[in-house]
């Protein structure tokens, strides 16, 4: 007798976020039952352990406070690794803002009007040689 696999039935939205070398990929479940104690993981951790900071928990809430959310009743779950604390942080709300849009199309311009859902394609500058750094040069002394 053949055993039958249960689909899942927790449907998600998802969406993939970068700043620096931080990849975030965060999902948001629209669904009342993924929402526990804690509705907003980072790497399995609280979001307030995750980043320690408030500014950093304030601004990861920025999309949701957009479209006028309430983090209680919905979940997110967050992947993110490479980069540091606040590079992380910025490639987790710009995923969230991209897995808003995709559960909702009407949030897309709301968002886009205060630029959530652009990605900052900002990175370091490589170093070259015979400088101290990417631009700075070495100190130069006429006499």
């Amino acid at each position: 007798m053949p055993v039958k696999k249960e689909a899942k039935t927790e449907k998600y939205f998802e969406g993939v976020g970068r700043r620096k070398s931080a990849i975030a990929r965060v999902r948001f479940y629209p669904a009342a039952a993924k929402a526990t104690k804690h509705p907003i993981a980072v790497n399995g951790r609280e979001v307030n352990s995750y980043f320690p900071l408030k500014r950093l928990q304030k601004d990861l809430l920025v999309p949701l406070k957009i479209v006028k959310t309430v983090p209680e009743k919905f979940g997110v779950s967050a992947k993110v690794a490479g980069g540091g604390m606040t590079a992380q942080e910025e490639a987790i709300r710009l995923g969230l803002a991209r897995a808003l849009s995709a559960f909702s199309p009407e949030f897309r311009k709301e968002l886009k009007d205060l630029g959530l859902l652009t990605r900052d394609a900002r990175v370091v500058e490589r170093k070259k040689y015979g400088r101290r750094k990417a631009r700075r040069a070495p100190q130069w002394k006429k006499r």
